[in-house]
């Protein structure tokens, strides 16, 4: 059955005024010519349920086991990604409305707007799943829609060392940087892996200590007893009601944690977590998007300038709050390493620069100028 008979046979279904059951359905598609038999009955339900209330065609790409992110860009382009690179689907919708009547309906489970009066929308639907969807012609070649799957569990240091992401040295050197209980920011680009190293490595704290954890969307599942989650949200069809990172952060500060976990910096909620770290906060983290180690100050200046912090005062902030940045990638193939690990200095000009410590490959860890502080600093 094509989705136009699907919204015919639920126009049908609508007209009865209440819940349908399996033989309104077996009616319905007799008064449509449909050969009717148990089996048809049973599928056309479950058609019914995908449209009504999940994700559509999209909904079997949603449940495959390692699936990350789904994304749609227009009615014939849909890709997945599994952790090895976007990957094409055989999925196609039948026309751009169809692209576009799923994106509003996925819009309303997470209670946003989606028209053309505001063609854009980021939120997280009742699954879990972040949803982010552009209407066209905003979008070309059509409506787009980007899901991300929420891990399902907690991914360990040792599970990534397996994986190829780290060799053995560089998981024992990233849990001396939890042990000693040392300030770090994990670096990459889009789906490098960060959110996934730091809820590794957070599942290394101690569980007599307590996790506070402050995201825009939901996506840090560390295996952790002690943890409380803050999580944004953002302004309703009126533009009122938006809670930002930066009050979420400064909420953080009283529930008396002991680690303070920005799950990803992007933008002015970063001079509050600075200032929490240079006020006896210690072991902070977060996640944050860059390059590379040496691009990070630059970055973290653009960030400090959204919160009304200049430049000189970014950077010696920075330099007492910050000690170690963690870089991950994401090589030819897919595949996600952490590759460097930095360490934070003041150079003679005043400015912070990040110093290359220790560069991990598959062949092992090759320190840096930088390298034996680190191993100091950590007590390694």
């Amino acid at each position: 059955m094509t989705e136009p008979d699907l919204s015919t046979l639920q126009g049908r279904l609508a007209e009865l005024g209440r819940p349908y059951t399996p033989a309104d359905v077996a009616a319905a598609l007799r008064s449509l010519g449909a050969i009717v038999t148990d089996t048809t009955v049973a599928d056309t339900l479950t058609r019914l349920r995908v449209w009504s209330a999940g994700a559509g065609p999209l909904d079997d790409l949603l449940r495959r086991p390692g699936v990350t992110d789904v994304v749609v860009n227009g009615p014939r382009d849909v890709y997945v990604d599994r952790g090895m690179g976007m990957e094409r689907t055989d999925v196609e919708f039948l026309d751009d409305d169809q692209v576009r009547r799923l994106a509003v309906r996925l819009a309303a489970q997470a209670g946003r707007r989606l028209d053309d009066a505001s063609p854009f929308v980021d939120g997280r639907l009742p699954s879990g799943v972040r949803l982010h969807a552009v209407l066209a012609p905003v979008a070309s070649p059509g409506t787009a829609i980007s899901l991300r799957v929420p891990a399902a569990r907690s991914v360990g240091l040792d599970e990534l060392q397996a994986w190829g992401a780290m060799p053995p040295e560089g998981s024992r050197l990233l849990r001396s940087i939890v042990a000693g209980r040392v300030p770090f920011l994990v670096t990459g680009g889009t789906g490098s892996g960060k959110t996934t190293l730091l809820g590794a490595m957070l599942a290394e704290v101690p569980a007599s200590e307590r996790l506070v954890l402050v995201e825009d969307a939901r996506e840090l599942v560390p295996d952790h007893p002690h943890c409380v989650r803050l999580e944004g949200r953002p302004a309703n069809a009126e533009g009122a009601g938006a809670i930002p990172l930066t009050m979420l952060v400064r909420q953080a500060l009283r529930m008396r944690p002991d680690r303070l976990v920005v799950g990803e910096v992007r933008g002015a909620e970063l001079t509050d977590l600075l200032t929490a770290l240079n006020t006896g906060h210690e072991g902070g983290c977060g996640t944050l998007h860059a390059n590379s180690v040496a691009d990070v100050p630059a970055r973290l200046e653009a960030l400090a300038a959204l919160g009304g912090l200049g430049r000189e005062a970014c950077h010696a902030q920075v330099a007492a709050a910050l000690r170690v940045v963690i870089h991950v990638r994401r090589a030819a193939g897919g595949a996600r390493r952490v590759e460097q690990i930095g360490l934070v200095r003041r150079a003679s000009d005043g400015l912070v620069v990040v110093a290359p410590a220790v560069t991990l490959g598959p062949g092992g860890m090759a320190l840096g100028p930088e390298g034996p502080a680190l191993l100091e600093l950590v007590g390694s």
